[in-house]
């Protein structure tokens, strides 16, 4: 198998975006995960003539691993768990209710400032497309469905360009439509099948959802 499948995000989304587009969602709004997934997003956005959107949730570490997702949080008070993971890592209550406090906090402050760019834009009675760069686990993605669910959407559509076989299938048990480009397998991590994978930086998100047009509704 090629190891680079995508040149880069850009490219990725213009990819994505075209298989997107054949579902035909009615009145979609797309919506990146800040931070790798926002360039994706805009691709597929400007693929559906679709407004673009964030969806703002936090990977919960457990403590002494925090690249290991014991869950996440999203705003609106959203909050999935992986309770496989928190038995296997032997997190306590008091330890797992410090790690929440400290990336709701961190959420907040993000929220704080995207919200200031891009005003949220409504999703009650629509189809909303959640686009990231990719998956691993799939923690992150699942919290931004629970978002998109109390937001009242119609129809939650996940959009990825890459992600491991298994939870592909575990996301169509949550999503009502799960779109992804390759499922590789072995999988290793998100950036092995990106030939550029630079880390996104805040301003570039903000740049992003700045000059992108806003929704005339």
């Amino acid at each position: 198998m090629n190891r680079h499948l995508f040149a880069d995000r850009r490219t990725a989304g213009l990819r994505l975006g075209m298989e997107v587009a054949k579902s035909e969602f009615a009145d979609p709004v797309v919506l990146g995960l800040p931070r790798g997934g926002v360039p994706v997003a805009a691709a597929v956005a400007r693929a559906l003539g679709a407004p673009l959107d964030v969806i703002v949730v936090r990977k919960l570490g457990v403590p002494n691993q925090p690249e290991l997702a014991m869950g996440a949080v999203g705003e609106d008070g959203a909050l999935v768990l992986n309770h496989g993971v928190i038995r296997y890592a032997h997190v306590g209550e008091h330890e797992l209710r410090a790690v929440e406090a400290r990336e709701r906090g961190e959420l907040e402050r993000r929220v704080e400032t995207l919200r200031r760019v891009r005003p949220r834009e409504p999703l009650a009675g629509r189809a909303a497309v959640i686009v990231d760069d990719g998956i691993a686990t799939g923690a992150t993605i699942r919290a931004a469905i629970q978002v998109a669910r109390v937001c009242g959407a119609t129809t939650v559509a996940v959009a990825i360009p890459v992600a491991p076989p298994d939870v592909v299938a575990e996301l169509r048990a949550d999503a009502d439509t799960v779109i992804c480009l390759e499922q590789p397998d072995p999988f290793w991590s998100v950036g092995t099948w990106y030939r550029t994978f630079d880390a996104v930086s805040s301003a570039e998100v903000v740049d992003i959802l700045r000059t992108y047009p806003a929704a005339d509704r």
